[in-house]
């Protein structure tokens, strides 16, 4: 049932209090809380900024997400595949910007939280689909193999350096164990088998905030930052203050591809989410307002110091199984996120920076999924081509992995032209349960020596005009006495000005060589275009039937009017 507030939908959460209660929203949220708080440093630090930036994320941003996005259920903040965009995009331009990479990250926030907005605002969220799915897990898939790598160092004590190529970067750093620090690595690597360990024995204990705490302690009483340990110091106490991107024409000009592409992956991440969940619990999403929620979420990120935020896949899932139904879920998790930014600071002193690339390796290996791209290659050898060539070129730019997405939304706009120009094209014969098939996949013969149908699945449009002219002027000399090319056309949805030119082409040929054309199955929208551009009433006469057994009746008089078999001219 749509919602009664469709713009407004926490209008619509005292209803579904009264159905279904508050217990569910408020566990939800104090459990998604627990993770929140140290996933939002840990993607911080991800995105190349300081840990408390990824609080602020956690705080405005997801309230507002929640009060005007269309699934309650949604939990927005930082998010892994969002941050690591985040810090691809931000860190090349920190010399341009004077090293003011916060700055960069508000004014990027800023730019893709307009993108959605106007895209949900002016109902335009289809062309976010544009990104096919083989193309958008190859992306998918190759970012987080990134992630990894990235924080595979850092989980070891060791640093990382960065340029413009990840891989040498990556060796670079493993070349340098000599400079290991034991006790950092103990924190990392104890800290992700820890973390695996309970995910896979007692998956209903929440892991992350019990080996933060853990850590924590045992950081401060072995004295890790004193024996030179990374951690992560001083985190700002209060609420964040009202921020300003830099609004410099240069910067927007860099930056607004980039945000176009947080833009898309970001609400492609957040609409997975949100369709998984809607379709078990049967409750209406709206794909744009959606968009509107997710695009507020961003802006109000960019004026209160956080960063790009988007909806966690793995958060979210933790709020559906606590029963959560509305965004009150949120709105709870943010007010955690709150006392600790006002009273929790001071124990997040300690904790030990290879945690939190442990928490971040143990998060994202759940996006790696290579069965998806197998799946992919099966169903089709162009989609299994595309998600490969994606997940090569992401690989292949990192750390600008932005360009890997522009080279699948590139791919998967060339592999729809690629498609449509070639929309699949049959000559039909009776088949023994009386209707028309295929004559080459069940090996039929003609209806009749003098007539030849054919069979188009698809628009008849500037796209397939050529391949409808080459298939009509090919079944014209599918037999030596063709007189009539019957089109077979319920699979024809639309035709455009050049599918109308092509047509009426093809009358005059036809008409030339002492061959007629007729339609069966045509559809109206088609039938208002041929009147509209007069070429209707040339084909009227054998072009108004509804079935082929039909056509062939009407046009059997016609045929044997033909006199005996003889050779169509050569078109």
């Amino acid at each position: 049932m749509p919602s009664p507030y469709p713009h407004l939908p926490f209008l619509a959460w005292p209803a579904q209090w009264r159905e279904h209660g508050l217990r569910g929203d408020l566990v939800a949220g104090i459990t998604v809380a627990l993770v929140l708080i140290p996933q939002a440093l840990a993607y911080a630090k991800l995105a190349g900024l300081p840990p408390h930036i990824g609080l602020y994320a956690a705080l405005l941003p997801a309230v507002v997400a929640a009060l005007f996005g269309s699934c309650g259920q949604l939990s927005t903040g930082p998010v892994a595949l969002t941050s690591l965009l985040v810090g691809a995009s931000i860190l090349p331009l920190g010399a341009t910007a004077g090293g003011d990479l916060v700055g960069l990250a508000l004014l990027l926030a800023l730019l893709s939280g307009l993108i959605q907005l106007a895209l949900g605002v002016l109902r335009l969220g289809w062309l976010l689909n544009l990104l096919s799915v083989p193309v958008l897990m190859g992306f998918v898939n190759a970012a987080a193999l990134i992630i990894c790598l990235t924080q595979i160092p850092p989980l070891l004590g060791l640093a990382m350096p960065h340029s413009d190529h990840l891989l040498v970067d990556f060796v670079r750093a493993l070349g340098g164990l000599d400079a290991l620090q034991p006790a950092a690595a103990a924190f990392g690597v104890g800290s992700l088998a820890v973390l695996v360990g309970l995910k896979r024995l007692w998956p209903r204990l929440p892991g992350v905030p019990l080996v933060v705490a853990a850590t924590i302690a045992l950081s401060a009483w072995t004295g890790f930052a004193a024996q030179g340990g990374a951690v992560v110091g001083a985190v700002p106490a209060g609420l964040p203050g009202f921020s300003l991107p830099p609004l410099r024409p240069e910067l927007i000009a860099a930056l607004l591809p980039a945000a176009f592409v947080v833009a898309m992956v970001s609400f492609m991440e957040a609409a997975s989410s949100a369709k998984l969940i809607c379709g078990r619990t049967r409750q209406p999403w709206n794909q744009d307002q959606e968009l509107v929620g997710q695009g507020l979420g961003k802006l109000a990120a960019a004026f209160t110091g956080g960063l790009p935020v988007s909806a966690s896949f793995s958060r979210s899932a933790l709020n559906y199984a606590n029963e959560a139904r509305t965004g009150l879920s949120s709105l709870v998790t943010a007010a955690f996120v709150l006392a600790a930014l006002l009273w929790l600071t001071p124990l997040l002193w300690h904790l030990p920076k290879p945690v939190l690339a442990a928490i971040i390796l143990q998060a994202v290996a759940g996006l790696i999924d290579t069965g998806v791209m197998r799946r992919a290659w099966r169903a089709s050898r162009d989609d299994g081509a595309a998600a490969a060539i994606t997940f090569l070129a992401t690989l292949a730019f990192a750390p600008n992995i932005q360009n890997g997405v522009f080279t699948g939304l590139i791919l998967s706009l060339a592999l729809l032209v690629y498609r449509g120009m070639r929309p699949r094209v049959a000559l039909l014969g009776l088949h023994e349960d009386g209707t028309y098939r295929d004559r080459e996949r069940f090996g039929l013969h003609h209806p009749h020596p003098r007539l030849v149908i054919l069979r188009f699945d698809g628009p008849l449009s500037f796209v397939t005009a050529a391949t409808f002219e080459d298939a009509m002027l090919g079944a014209a000399r599918a037999q030596e006495s063709v007189r009539v090319v019957l089109v077979s056309a319920a699979g024809i949805n639309a035709i455009d000005a050049t599918g109308l030119h092509t047509l009426a082409s093809l009358v005059e040929r036809f008409h030339g060589q002492g061959q007629k054309i007729a339609f069966c199955g045509l559809k109206k929208q088609v039938i208002d275009a041929m009147e509209r551009d007069g070429v209707w009433t040339r084909i009227s006469a054998h072009s108004n039937y509804r079935t082929e057994h039909q056509a062939l009746d009407a046009l059997q008089p016609a045929l044997a009017a033909a006199g005996p078999a003889a050779s169509a001219p050569a078109p």
